[in-house]
Formats: C-alpha cells, sequence, structure tokens
C-alpha cells in the first residue's frame, strides 16, 4: 500500500504560523479545530502510526482554555500582547513519548513501561504547554528511542506517509508521520543521533537537531552523554524557528549551556533576509559506516548544490574528517547510556533484542573505558571541527538510502541491526558527537520502484550557536525550490 501523490509545492493544510494567525483573526474556532485534529489523529494518524497515545481530555480542556484566552483579549483590546507573548497559541504541537506529562501515559515505546503514567512534566514539555500549544497527543517512538526506525513494542509502527510499507524512521517517526501527513503543522522530536533529522528526511519534512545546550534538559533531566537535546519538526523553515523560540532556553544548573541565544530565532530569520555569501563543504563520504550511498540521495545533494551556487554560495568538497573506525569511540557513549537505563529485574525479559544488545555491551564498559570513551569522543570531535573550521556549513546527504523497509534494519541480532543502522544514517550522529546543530531539508523526490519517495539533505554548523545560518541557508533552498507541504496517505 502506498501514498497517494503530493500536492504541488506550496500548497497542503496551513502551517503552525499560519494556524495562529487564523485563530487569531477568527477565521479558526480553536475547540473545532480541537476536535478536527483528533479526528485526523484518529483517521490518518491511525493510518500512518503516528500516536502511541491520544489525548483527547487534555486536548479539549487546553483548547477551552485558549478560547477563553481569545475571548478575553478581544474585549480588552490585547490582542497584540497576546499575540506576542503566545505565538503559537492554540496551535497543534504533540509531544513525543520520550518526553513525560504528569498524569498522562508515559511508555516510551516499551512494554517494560506498559500502563506507566508520568508522575512529573519534563521541562521541555512545560514550555510546550505554557505556550498555549493543543497536545494532541504522545506521538509514537521505538523503545527508549535507541533505534533510526519506529516499531515500537507497544503499538503500531509509524510508517511514512509516501509509502505505508516503509519506516517513518526514529526515533522521532510519530512525529515526522504526523506533520508529514497533515495531522499536525509541527511537533516536539528529540535527537540523540539523528532522531529528528532521519524521520524528517524519511516523511519529507524539516527536522532540526539544536545546538548543545540550546534547548535544556532540566529541571528532571540531564545531559547524560551529551548527545541528546530536544528538538522541532515541522513543513516549513518559519515552523521551525518559531518551535525553536518555542522550546529553547536554559534552566538552572545547565551543565553543558548553548552560546547565547537571539531573542527570536524567527525574528532574525525574517529580518535577515538570505545570508551573505557562504562557504559550503560538500561531503559526500560516510563516516559512520563503509556503504554505499544511493544514487538518488547523491542527486539531491547536486539539486542543493545547484541552488545554493546560484544563490552565491561557493561550495567545496571535503574529505572525510574520520573513518568509520574512528567513529566506534562513540558506541561506548551509547551503549553506557542504554545500560543507565532504570529498570526492575523483571522489566529485563520484557526488552527488545536491540535493547539488551545495547545494554550488555553498555554493562560490560568499565568506569575507565567509560571515561576514555568521552576523552575519544572529545578528541575526535575537536579534531573534526578543526577540519571543517574553513567551511561555514558542510552539506551532507542527511540519508545513505530512500526511507527503508523496516525488515531491513529491525533484525534479530543486535549487532547486525546496529550495523544495519549506521549503513542507513552514516552522517547524523556526527553532529550529536559535534554538538552543533544541525538541519534536515527535505529538498529531492524520485521515484524508487515506482513510487516516489523523499530525499533530504542535511545542513551542518561548524560552529557553536549557528542556528540561524542554517534557518537562513534553509529558507533559501525553500524559495528557490520549495518542497510539497503535505503527503496523504492511502488510508485502507
Amino acid at each position: 500500500m502506498t501514498g497517494e501523490s503530493a500536492p504541488a509545492a506550496g500548497e497542503g493544510p496551513l502551517g503552525a504560523l499560519e494556524t495562529a494567525a487564523a485563530l487569531r483573526s477568527g477565521e479558526l474556532d480553536v475547540e473545532q479545530l480541537a476536535e478536527s485534529t483528533l479526528d485526523e489523529a484518529r483517521g490518518t494518524g491511525s493510518a500512518v502510526g503516528a500516536f502511541a497515545h491520544l489525548l483527547e481530555e487534555l486536548t479539549r480542556e487546553q483548547a477551552a482554555a485558549v478560547a477563553a484566552q481569545f475571548e478575553d483579549a478581544r474585549r480588552t483590546g490585547n490582542e497584540q500582547e497576546l499575540a506576542a507573548r503566545l505565538p503559537l497559541l492554540g496551535v497543534p504541537m504533540p509531544v513525543k513519548d520520550l518526553t513525560r506529562i504528569a498524569g498522562q501515559p508515559f511508555e516510551a515505546g516499551s512494554t517494560a513501561l506498559a500502563g506507566n503514567i508520568a508522575t512529573v512534566t519534563d521541562g521541555v514539555a512545560q514550555r510546550i504547554l505554557d505556550a498555549g500549544t493543543l497536545t494532541v497527543g504522545k506521538t509514537t517512538t521505538p523503545e527508549f528511542g535507541m533505534p533510526c526506525y519506529t516499531e515500537p513494542a507497544t503499538g503500531a509502527p509509524a510508517r511514512t506517509p509516501w509509502d505505508l510499507r516503509r519506516t517513518a524512521g526514529g526515533s522521532s517517526g510519530g512525529a515526522a508521520a504526523a506533520v508529514a501527513s497533515g495531522v499536525v503543522p509541527i511537533a516536539h522530536g528529540s535527537d540523540g543521533g539523528g532522531s529528528a533529522r532521519i524521520p524528517a528526511a524519511c516523511c519529507g519534512i524539516l527536522g532540526l537537531k539544536p545546538t548543545r545546550g540550546r534547548i535544556s534538559p532540566g529541571p528532571h533531566g540531564s545531559e547524560g552523554m551529551g548527545l541528546a537535546t530536544d528538538g522541532v519538526l515541522a513543513r516549513s523553515v518559519r515552523d521551525v524557528a518559531a518551535g525553536l523560540d518555542l522550546l529553547a532556553g536554559p534552566r538552572t544548573g545547565d551543565y553543558a549551556p548553548a552560546p547565547p541565544a537571539p531573542s527570536s530565532f524567527l525574528a532574525v530569520l525574517e529580518e535577515a533576509g538570505a545570508p551573505t555569501p557562504l562557504r559550503i563543504g560538500v561531503l559526500r563520504e560516510p563516516l559512520a559506516a563503509a556503504t554505499e550511498v544511493h544514487p538518488a540521495a547523491l542527486r539531491g545533494l547536486e539539486r542543493a548544490l545547484e541552488v545554493l551556487r546560484g544563490a552565491g554560495h561557493e561550495t567545496v568538497e571535503i574529505p572525510a574528517p574520520f573513518t568509520p573506525q574512528d567513529w566506534t569511540a562513540f558506541m561506548p557513549l551509547w551503549t553506557v547510556g542504554a545500560a543507565s537505563i532504570p529498570l526492575a529485574p523483571e522489566q529485563e525479559g520484557k526488552l527488545l533484542e536491540l535493547t539488551r544488545w545495547l545494554r550488555a555491551r553498555g554493562r560490560g564498559c568499565s568506569g575507565v573505558e567509560l571515561a576514555q570513551a568521552f576523552s575519544g569522543v572529545q578528541t575526535l570531535a575537536r579534531g573534526t571541527l578543526e577540519a571543517f573550521a574553513p567551511v561555514d556549513v558542510v552539506l551532507t546527504p542527511t540519508l545513505a538510502a530512500p526511507p527503508a523497509f523496516p525488515e531491513h534494519l529491525q533484525l534479530a541480532d543486535g549487532g547486525d541491526d546496529f550495523d544495519a543502522q549506521c549503513a542507513f544514517t552514516p552522517w547524523t550522529s556526527t553532529w550529536n558527537m559535534l554538538g552543533t546543530a544541525a538541519l534536515s531539508v527535505p529538498l529531492h523526490r524520485e521515484l524508487i520502484d515506482g513510487v516516489e519517495l523523499p530525499f533530504g539533505v542535511q545542513l551542518g554548523a561548524t560552529r557553536p550557536g549557528d542556528e540561524s545560518l542554517l534557518l537562513s541557508l534553509a529558507a533559501q533552498l525553500e524559495a528557490h525550490d520549495p518542497w510539497p507541504l503535505v503527503r496523504r496517505p492511502l488510508v485502507a
């Protein structure tokens, strides 16, 4: 079963900022929007496996509260103040089910947590709630967010709406599927090795991993291994910027605060216009695995290069700054991170093979070996950033292949599974090690075995704090070569 043809570029449902404007003007009614979005989530969202849990009662309560805010602002003449303070008020924006909302389900894609209800609200979720958005539900994630596909043990898998036989990517697969299929205009995600960018590429939307520390993990979380951060998935660059504005900010006790941010990434994007000519490094060689790159992924890269050169940017081919063997310094951080997930002995037997394999390897890592791994990753990151220093941005394909069939990634042996994932995603994890921002842009589409599929290109920052630079460059690509805004699946 495959998706229907995508609408032309520029067509489709309203984006996040457009939805907010329509709500403020009265063109949309927020309570009606809540009901229609829940209907879409039950229909289209079910077809693509977007949601682990729908939060219908919470969403209706939120819509009623937003309606009261709009009514009060109109009565008092404070519409402009409300718009400035809560620019995404009333916009549907679900939360990934690796993030807790007190009193709501939190299963993280694992039967080990089946039926679990969160007792606290994580800081990033609180920011989303405080912004007056409609939560709609918790989006589908694989077990503890470990793989780059979304095949949870607790429910339906996430599928790209371009071809319902293929994965939506992971671990923010449900979030990407919800946005790409038009159920919601924007979604929260997270990214520890590409988990926002991989599903964005599989689903034909944008996915941002911000600079390390840009979005605080506090007050209930910690930086851990320093690889993961919350992020944003959306269909337009402006919406990504607005989502980053909503999520970004430090908290007391942050271990790795990011460089200072503008007061508004969206304002910088809108006011700065096109970036001055940049020197863009073109990296074609895979980094995390010695693997072949699909010709369509490379044609997507060439498509981006044509636009960027036409916009006046200089492009220069750069070699891989390290080998796949060097990349293995990353492994102990990932496996120890998996092993450190707090689970009772009786929960261990409920885990999927990949999670068990990662945890077993992590438990076999000594404290000295972990310290050496931290040092090794920092050394690798330092050398890579030095190699990237002559360029402003690094351009790569986001993935080495089209959206994969799940059976090609989720394998019976944990080690084989991990190797297949590395071959599919040989670039994304590098930017988690570097700590700089990276953005997947859905620039290219191509027929593969008779089905049109999306291919992303990745813009990787070479300096911390360069989110605005990536957003402005992506906006240039969007303006010169716009992509379809939504892909409706064929609903059985």
